[in-house]
């Protein structure tokens, strides 16, 4: 198997359809919201869509999703307008933010003044935001304190480059990628 890494709008309710199941498009129903239901509905489609109709998706004990019986590990994430999958044999990561997004409010609770330090590019700080989302969910593990234990050390974003770290152990590097107005990291 191939590492993919898939970047799309929500499909269409109806193309949805043809990718889920019945008990997801059920379960999609409950959600209060329309974007939700896109979300969840969208996701699974496009893991089916690449791996073909008979992948069974569940989560693991921390709410990650998994696919069932299958060695294949894959990430998601979501925000308005973007569904963002990794599809790989090995662990994989991956966070969305639109690039509009405001991070100013939270910036001093999930960046350390050296991570600040790093980049005076004024994405920055949604960059690091999605590094740290996408560090977290490779980690596999909750109760990760993202200033504490999720840290970025470099940075070259001209190469699309970052590397970080989960609390003391090795260093993980994560793409970077801007475009069509949204921030992307990846662990791939």
């Amino acid at each position: 198997m191939i590492r993919k890494l898939l970047v799309e709008p929500p499909m269409t309710g109806e193309e949805a359809v043809r990718w889920t199941t019945p008990e997801e498009r059920a379960e999609a129903e409950a959600f209060g919201s329309e974007r939700r239901r896109a979300e969840f509905l969208g996701w699974r489609a496009l893991v089916r869509r690449e791996l073909g109709t008979d992948v069974q998706i569940g989560y693991d004990a921390v709410g990650a999703p998994v696919l069932t019986g299958s060695d294949c590990c894959i990430s998601v994430a979501h925000c308005a307008g973007r569904i963002a999958v990794c599809i790989s044999p090995e662990r994989c990561a991956v966070d969305i933010e639109p690039a509009s997004r405001n991070f100013s409010r939270a910036e001093s609770r999930y960046m350390t003044p050296s991570e600040q330090a790093l980049s005076d590019d004024p994405l920055w700080p949604g960059i690091v935001w999605c590094a740290k989302e996408a560090l977290y969910k490779y980690a596999g593990r909750r109760a990760l304190d993202f200033q504490k234990d999720l840290r970025i050390g470099s940075a070259d974003l001209a190469a699309g480059m970052l590397t970080g770290r989960i609390e003391n152990g090795e260093p993980v590097e994560l793409s970077v990628r801007r475009e069509d107005g949204f921030i992307l990291v990846c662990i791939l």
